[in-house]
This record gives structure tokens, C-alpha cells and sequence, in this order.
């Protein structure tokens, strides 16, 4: 019997010392919670990954140029990576993304049937308009979040992100001026 309390008051003692380690832990802001400003750009970057998803995934099946297939291609494979990435973020930091995919969704849905009134080059050429479009403010704004987002994590995230975006608009770009000839 002396065994079974020892053993007992050394349970009790672990979980006196952990509890309050662990809610101290919580208490310095690992669950603090998120500007309104860090959040908006998590919610937009999410959206707009998403956007690039399924706008891609039109192109790469409808696009009648090489180029726009396999651009189209790199933008489902590139953002649905970072989207992974971003939504594993948005649940550690409790940003719920429901709202801004279902207008994503909506948004995107929008936009393939708008281009897909489009064929052939004229399809290539609205694709990828949209896309330097796109790409230019989706620079911008990782630039912006890479430097002045509140939180550590949110914003070295858009700065490892950043240069893939820059990538994009540089091959958005180059494509887009191959359709103009």
C-alpha cells in the first residue's frame, strides 16, 4: 500500500507542476489571439489560393495553348501546397477559413463560367490576363504581410511564399506576351 501512494502522490505531483507550466504556457500568447489585420490577409490569401486552384485546374483541361495547360497545371500543384500550408496556420493561430472558401468558391465558380464563354486563344488570352492580374496584387500584398503582419508565424509565412508568387507573375508575364504575337 505504500508503494500504490507513493506512486499516487508522484502522479499528483507531475500534474501539479504541468498544469501550470501548460496554462502558463497558454497565457503567453500561444493562443493569443489574432489581429484583425493578420486575419483578413489569412482569409484573403486562402480565397485567393483557392481561386487559383480552380481557375487553374479550368485552364489546365480548356487551355488550348501548351503553355496555358501547364501554367494552369503549376498553379493547381504550387497553391494547393501553400493552401495546405496556409489552412494548417489559420487552425493553429483559431482562424476559422469556412467563410472566406465558401465565398471563394462562389467567386471562382463566377469567373470559370465568365471565361469558359471563351475559346481558343481568346480562352489563353483571358486566363492569363487574369492571372497577371492577379499575381501583381497577390505580390503586393505578400510583400505588405511580409513585413508588417502582427504575428511571427503569418508573417514568415508570406515571406517564404512570396517568391513563388513572383515566380507566377514572371510566367503569367512571359506567356502573356507569347499570346499577344
Amino acid at each position: 500500500m505504500t508503494k500504490s501512494l507513493l506512486a499516487l502522490a508522484g502522479v499528483v505531483l507531475t500534474l501539479a507542476w504541468f498544469i501550470p507550466v501548460s496554462r502558463a504556457a497558454n497565457e503567453s500568447g500561444e493562443k493569443k489571439k489574432m489581429s484583425s489585420k493578420d486575419t483578413k490577409f489569412i482569409e484573403n490569401a486562402a480565397a485567393g489560393g483557392q481561386m487559383e486552384v480552380d481557375l487553374g485546374k479550368n485552364a489546365a483541361e480548356k487551355g488550348s495553348s501548351d503553355d496555358v495547360k501547364k501554367f494552369g497545371q503549376t498553379m493547381v500543384d504550387d497553391h494547393s501546397k501553400a493552401n495546405d500550408e496556409l489552412k494548417q496556420l489559420a487552425s493553429q493561430k483559431g482562424v476559422d477559413l469556412t467563410k472566406a472558401m465558401d465565398k471563394a468558391m462562389k467567386k471562382s465558380q463566377k469567373q470559370i463560367d465568365k471565361m469558359n464563354k471563351e475559346t481558343g486563344e481568346a480562352f489563353d488570352k483571358a486566363y492569363m490576363d487574369d492571372m497577371v492580374k492577379d499575381h501583381e496584387k497577390d505580390v503586393k500584398e505578400f510583400e505588405e504581410a511580409s513585413k508588417e503582419c502582427d504575428d511571427a508565424e503569418v508573417k514568415a509565412w508570406a515571406g517564404k511564399t512570396l517568391p513563388t508568387l513572383q515566380h507566377h507573375l514572371e510566367m503569367a508575364k512571359d506567356i502573356q506576351g507569347k499570346l499577344k504575337k
